[in-house]
């Protein structure tokens, strides 16, 4: 760990807005592209461009130094994020991903696992919420826990060790601050495997989650429609609007989307509402300004899961192939099962609720400054309020053969302000392309959390149980306040046409500063407190194309994070380390037959040292050390033009090394929620007729899990499979409606019972799977 000088942020803040005040003064040209936006890179060609290509020989050399003292022209148009719908590939390798580089580089050209599900793939899918989309990437698996929505498990790592941003910026630690979010006004989902500490700062020791919100684009104003209906009387719809105004220059998005998700379980439900809007202004070929503004809530009456029960109590009302084990927390239950007679019940009380309101206000301006010379820059705020107000613990009792339940209360109130900066120099270096960003961020977040101070609880029947109502409520208050100051570099160096070396570095500054009063409104002991990091980070890697279309890549990538996210479980005597993450990756790359087959694989070592981990009763227990291997294949092919096939796989081997604690050990145990396999695989089939009908299936299958560190109870492996049938209307039919489509699917077509997640918090209960249920939706463009 190197030191690093502390800057107070705010002025640290303003230094960054004078900065790119001052470049926008000096040159009279404009904002170009959303800061998210590339340049075009050094070289992005598609793979069948490349076949022309020479190798690079000495004249091949002396006509690039040529080029490279002629005046460079303006660029072009720069690419898109995502591909267009027409210009995807089979697994959206021609995407660029800017949560894997700020280089402008696409999927291919990265020296990294990263997968990008773009907002058609989502429509096709019936992806409704992020949590669904993760379920059908590589080695992704997701569950909705109340106290931690939209939590994910990658390469072995969980939680907040997997970094979720919004538009590329991190707003806090995920297991606080993730919601649950309807896809609905999402242009796509990033995802980026192992520790990427260089992209988005600590805490991503598993690597980063990147939601992305629709974007303007030049041309003709587009619209669309969305509507759909399902079997729980669920419903959701969708408004979208984008293109280039009255106005030169002038493009806009504005998206309006509206859900509720009911619970197969009694009385739930998730409502979500979200909008969203964006402008882009192009005053010139070299500026361009652009603003953007995002309203979300989400509103939720919630299911905590189905107590695991002592089989000897359940009889015949035990089940099996969803839970094993045995299990002691409160009583010792012996073998447990979940019995049959709480599927659908809700051991919540009837005035609970689960509530967040969410504001995003960002803006920023592209600059060309020379020809190969650009200045990037966006300022951002972001303000959320979140309650939880819930019978939270709801554990079986074997004394008296009833369910256990306890209440708990805790707000957020946070505020967050930030400036993002890059530097974009494009350079012919003794005859090899090459390409550097320089970025300089900065952050302030300030959390407040007011908790509950007691805990009601009480006792009920374990069948068709009396929910009653929350209690008294006692308060106590915490705060943290946190800034964060990053200078990174990344540079792509081209050696030859084909090998390309890729590498960064980030020096950060964090600094935590801690606060917490009881009811009374007094300071604790030993608050507050104050304490600071300077991690140093990093990635190392290459990139070969051996044929066209065909990549090789290994990458070398260092990540660091606050040991234990949830910084406010830690008592000031507690020793609140930076847990540090290493990891070597090797794979390929092809997209190959005129881009109509495509696949992936990659192998991987990562170690995790001075771990915490999550224990039951809001305890952490240091962990010492998680190791994780594996391995991950994905594939995608149209062998005929009706027919997709794909499919992915990805095993895991992650474990825990030097987890000592007085009275026992986990050396060896498997993290909660980490499956050794997980697989997806579906193929669908398009009949050309009048009224085109295309038939699909999709399959997925996860292994077994284990809801605690102590690997006493299985959460059993499952398999379940979804199938859909579309129909795209003839325009004849409605003569205003350019595209139109109603799709019929059928989710868990088998009626599986299973186990989803499990909260290490809450160990004494289990997080269901849903069971069977029929959607009909309809789409229209415009």
């Amino acid at each position: 760990m190197s030191s690093i000088r502390r800057v107070p942020p705010r002025r640290f803040l303003l230094a960054s807005a004078a900065l790119t005040s001052l470049a926008a003064v000096d040159v009279p040209a404009a904002l170009a592209q959303q800061t998210r936006e590339p340049l075009p890179p050094v070289e992005v060609s598609p793979a069948q461009s490349r076949k022309q290509a020479r190798p690079v020989g000495r004249e091949a050399q002396s006509a690039r130094r040529a080029a490279a003292r002629r005046p460079t022209p303006a660029p072009a148009a720069p690419k898109p994020v995502v591909p267009t719908d027409a210009a995807q590939t089979p697994l959206n390798t021609n995407a660029i991903a800017e949560s894997a580089s700020r280089l402008g580089l696409t999927v291919q050209e990265t020296p990294a696992t990263v997968e990008v599900i773009s907002a058609q793939t989502m429509r096709e899918q019936g992806y409704r919420t992020v949590s669904e989309v993760a379920q059908g990437a590589v080695g992704v698996t997701s569950g909705d826990n109340p106290a931690e929505p939209a939590a994910f498990s990658m390469r072995g790592f969980t939680n907040s060790q997997i970094n979720t941003l919004y538009n590329g910026i991190k707003i806090g630690p995920q297991n606080m601050t993730s919601r649950i979010i309807d896809t609905a006004n999402l242009e796509a989902v990033e995802f980026l495997k192992g520790p990427a500490s260089l992209m988005s700062g600590e805490g991503a020791a598993g690597g980063a989650i990147n939601l992305i919100t629709k974007q303007p684009h030049t041309g003709a104003i587009r619209n669309e429609a969305d509507f759909s209906w399902d079997s729980l009387n669920s419903f959701r719809a969708h408004y979208g609007s984008g293109g280039s105004t009255n106005v030169r220059g002038l493009d806009y998005r504005f998206d309006i989307s509206r859900a509720s998700l009911n619970g197969f379980a009694d009385d739930t439900n998730t409502k979500t509402f979200d909008v969203s809007g964006q402008l882009n202004y192009r005053v010139s070929d070299s500026l361009k300004i652009w603003g953007a503004i995002e309203y979300r809530e989400d509103r939720s009456k919630a299911y905590w899961g189905a107590p695991l029960v002592a089989v000897a109590f359940s009889g015949s009302h035990a089940t099996t192939g969803i839970v094993s084990g045995n299990y002691f927390n409160r009583t010792d239950l012996g073998a447990v099962t979940i019995d049959d007679r709480t599927f659908n019940t809700n051991y919540n009380v009837l005035d609970n609720r689960n509530v967040a309101q969410e504001v995003w206000l960002r803006g920023g301006f592209e600059l060309k400054l020379a020809p190969d010379l650009t200045l990037k820059s966006q300022a951002y705020g972001y303000g959320a309020d979140r309650t939880w107000f819930n019978n939270e613990i709801e554990a079986f009792d074997s004394t008296n053969n009833q369910v256990y339940r306890e209440r708990f209360y805790v707000a957020h109130s946070q505020r967050l302000v930030g400036n993002i900066t890059d530097l974009v120099w494009d350079a012919n270096i003794a005859g090899f392309d090459n390409r550097m960003v320089t970025t300089l961020s900065s952050s302030y977040l300030d959390f407040v959390r007011p908790g509950s101070a007691t805990f009601p609880n009480d006792f009920v029947s374990l069948v068709d149980p009396s929910r009653g109502f929350y209690g008294s409520l006692t308060t106590k208050q915490q705060t943290a306040r946190i800034d964060n100051e990053a200078l990174s570099f990344e540079d792509r160096l081209k050696l030859t046409r084909t090998f390309a070396l890729v590498g960064g570095l980030r020096v950060e500054h964090i600094g935590l500063d801690r606060n917490s009063t009881d009811v009374n409104g007094l300071v604790k002991a030993g608050f507050p407190y104050s304490i600071d990091w300077a991690p140093v980070t990093g990635r190392i890697g290459y990139t070969w194309d051996a044929v066209p279309g065909l990549t090789f890549f290994s990458q070398y990538a260092t990540g660091a994070d606050v040991s234990a996210n949830n910084i406010f479980l830690l008592a000031p005597t507690q020793p609140l380390d930076l847990t540090t993450s290493r990891t070597y990756e090797t794979g390929v790359k092809h997209l190959f037959w005129d881009n109509r087959a495509e696949w992936s694989f990659s192998a991987y070592d990562i170690v995790r040292k001075n771990v915490y981990a999550a224990a039951g009763g809001m305890q952490l227990n240091i962990a010492g050390r998680q190791e994780s291997k594996g391995v991950e294949l994905a594939a995608s092919v149209r062998p005929i033009e009706p027919l997709r096939l794909w499919g992915n796989i990805a095993y895991v081997d992650a474990r825990y090394a030097d987890y000592n604690f007085v009275g026992g050990s986990f050396s060896g145990n498997t993290p909660p929620n980490v499956p050794r396999i997980v697989a997806n695989a579906g193929a669908s089939y398009r009949f050309f007729t009048p009224w085109p009908v295309e038939l699909g299936i999709t399959g997925r299958h996860v292994g077994d899990r284990y809801n605690t560190d102590a690997n006493v109870v299985t959460m059993k492996a499952y398999t379940v499979a979804d199938v859909y049938a579309f129909v795209d209307i003839p325009r004849t039919v409605f003569n205003a409606v350019d595209q139109a489509r109603l799709t019929f699917r059928v989710r868990n077509i088998t009626d599986k019972r299973y186990a989803i997640w499990g909260d290490p918090f809450y160990p004494d209960q289990i997080l269901l799977g849903a069971p069977r249920t029929y959607e009909i939706s309809a789409a229209f463009k415009w």
